[in-house]
């Protein structure tokens, strides 16, 4: 009967952790789009994204540290000044070393995070020569995309949801593409109302203000296919501004802004040259 038992739990402990280790996959992060269960951001493919990672994660050691430390003291001062270890309580007003203790060390934890902060943002606002120039505007409820003439584009072109696409509610008709190991300089703006341009795995997002022009960069050292969504409150169809950004290699850029400028021309009244035909 003791063997069954024991058989028993071995079996459900085995299933325990079998279900454990198959949702640790769930929890891990996706690549360029979000996972069911996950905990963790998007796999970084860009240094400040993976700069942001490293600064969160190093946050989350210094919290519980400083939670364990918080928790060892309370637990240490419940059975040190208990009423049963001091009948006759302490009438200890002030402790200067204890004073002090507790005004610089916070002083120097916030030092020590303030100086990973600061680096991230002067990567952040910091203005490289960039390979290539992208325009983001955007609408109610969609995003458009212009790249310059002097750059080999010269063409504009509107993203809106697509629902047949995978992931549900990420894919968009047309694509914003850029090639790999480029610095892109991204420039935002808005034609209504408030909205956020907002790439997850870029470790970027942006307000796009009307009658503003904010940019940012990144230069993305993986090809692949990269989703986000708008992160500003916009209105009725908020929910439904994906953004997709394709990662391409060198020659892949070149050929679509070759088919890019056809798919997107447009004549002096603003239609595209397949409708006026």
């Amino acid at each position: 009967m003791r063997t069954a038992k024991t058989h028993t739990r071995s079996t459900w402990g085995l299933a325990a952790l079998g279900a454990i280790l198959a949702s640790s996959s769930a929890l891990a992060a996706g690549i360029g789009q979000p996972e069911p269960w996950q905990m963790d951001r998007q796999v970084p493919v860009t240094e400040n994204a993976r700069d942001i990672l490293h600064f969160e994660v190093g946050l989350h050691w210094l919290s519980l540290g400083i939670s364990l430390f918080v928790l060892a003291l309370i637990v240490y001062c419940i059975f040190k000044f208990s009423e049963k270890a001091n009948p006759v309580p302490s009438k200890t007003t002030h402790n200067t070393m204890i004073e002090v203790a507790w005004t610089i060390v916070p002083v120097l934890i916030l030092v020590a995070v303030a100086i990973p902060s600061f680096r991230l943002l002067r990567t952040q606002l910091s203005d490289p020569k960039a390979d290539v120039i992208v325009k983001v505007i955007g609408h109610a409820w969609y995003w458009s995309y212009e790249y310059p003439a002097d750059q080999g584009g010269g063409f504009t072109f509107d993203a809106n949801l697509d629902e047949e696409k995978m992931p549900k509610l990420l894919g968009t008709d047309n694509d914003m593409v850029v090639p790999v190991n480029k610095i892109v300089k991204v420039q935002v703006t808005a034609a209504d109302v408030l909205h956020s341009w907002a790439v997850p795995s870029f470790g970027f997002k942006i307000d796009a203000v009307p009658g503003r022009l904010n940019q940012f960069w990144f230069k993305a050292d993986r090809e692949g296919t990269y989703h986000g969504q708008c992160s500003e409150l916009c209105g009725q169809r908020h929910a439904y501004m994906p953004i997709t950004v394709r990662v391409v290699s060198d020659e892949a850029y070149a050929q679509w802004l070759t088919e890019a400028k056809t798919k997107f021309a447009r004549i002096d009244d603003g239609s595209k040259l397949a409708d006026a035909r």
